[in-house]
């Protein structure tokens, strides 16, 4: 199935917007543009996300999920929540550089750091320019627990530095995969690799000896929903050992850019999959309270938390709502500062151009 770009929805930061007239809109090719950010540990406070640290080499995401939280991010570049986060790809040159930067501050403590917490740490991108595996390298170094969200077999590329970080240090891989119709995931993941394909990587994974898991996220009420069973299974199967879930979350433009999909690739299905939708968010698109924009509220909520905390249980799988990463073993001692594998190299990090600015 080909799919229309999604159009930008208005940026409340901008003063102007163009209108296209129909037929006249140029082609979203892929950019990629460089930021020269000096920092590159982002900082999570919120209280419903299971970590604190996280690496984000890559803003914008090539896999172009209709329903990624983290569209929003781009307006604050003056840049669109639509085809703009899909094909106007920011990547961090000096990523590994950076981390080993912050490894070296002695106010680091060794905790957890995810990769990422926003867009995929292996989307397409990073077959080239490979910053994901620079930055595993440096945690490798220091030995630094990570943790490894993504829905990209090209992880499989990086097995032999995951096995070698898992050997020195906490290490956790989770898959996120939704969908088990790989219909229904061309849909709403339109440059993913199938649902059959990423189970081939937990597996891969898991013959490795890699601690991994699967997230089955986001749960979209009246699409999706009924496949859960079926992608626990075949990832207990696969060899993963946990499973999480989190409820679709629409917050600001993300919403449009959802349903203009939707309605494009599922139009006989749109209406009651919006409906139900509305159902876990109390009549809206979204709610954005902590302790609510996880996993909704009301029955229809209730229902998918139920039907999930079951087949885990029955799967002999751990985790649930609360369990997406495998990041909590250790953390109240990492936070302590006494983590038991970070190490700093006797070798000092080797300086940086300090001439660099930041673009963003």
């Amino acid at each position: 199935m080909l799919l229309k770009p999604v159009a930008n929805p208005p940026n409340p930061w901008d003063k102007s917007e163009i209108d296209y007239l129909e037929g006249d809109a140029p082609d979203a090719r892929l950019q990629v543009l460089e930021d020269h950010t000096r920092k590159i540990l982002s900082h999570n406070d919120s209280p419903d996300i299971g970590f604190r640290w996280s690496v984000n080499p890559y803003r914008g995401c090539f896999h172009a999920c209709a329903y990624c939280y983290a569209r929003p991010g781009h307006e604050y570049l003056s840049m669109g929540a639509g085809t703009d986060f899909d094909r106007k790809i920011v990547i961090k040159p000096q990523a590994p550089a950076l981390l080993r930067d912050a490894f070296e501050k002695p106010s680091w403590r060794g905790e957890t750091v995810v990769f990422s917490g926003v867009t995929d740490c292996y989307q397409p991108l990073e077959a080239s320019y490979r910053l994901t595996r620079g930055c595993l390298e440096v945690c490798a170094l220091y030995k630094n627990p990570v943790a490894i969200i993504t829905k990209s077999p090209l992880i499989e590329r990086d097995l032999d530095l995951l096995a070698e970080l898992a050997s020195v240090t906490r290490l956790g891989v989770t898959l996120s995969i939704p969908f088990w119709d790989p219909e229904k995931a061309r849909a709403i993941e339109p440059y993913v690799a199938t649902p059959q394909r990423r189970m081939h990587t937990i597996e891969k994974l898991a013959a490795r000896g890699i601690n991994v898991g699967v997230n089955v996220a986001p749960v979209i009420p009246g699409l999706n929903d009924e496949e859960i069973g079926k992608v626990l299974e075949a990832a207990k199967n696969a060899g993963a050992t946990r499973a999480g879930w989190v409820l679709l979350r629409l917050p600001g433009p993300v919403a449009p850019v959802f349903e203009a999909r939707l309605r494009e690739a599922l139009p006989l299905r749109a209406e009651k999959i919006l409906r139900r939708i509305r159902e876990t968010r109390d009549g809206k698109m979204y709610d954005a309270r902590f302790g609510s924009r996880q996993r909704g509220e009301g029955v229809y909520a209730e229902t998918i938390a139920t039907l999930f905390d079951r087949m885990v249980k029955k799967l002999g799988l751990t985790g649930g709502m609360d369990d997406q990463l495998d990041v909590s073993d250790d953390d109240d001692a990492e936070r302590d500062g006494n983590a038991s594998t970070f190490t700093r190299p006797a070798t000092a990090a080797p300086p940086r151009d300090k001439r660099q600015l930041a673009l963003f």
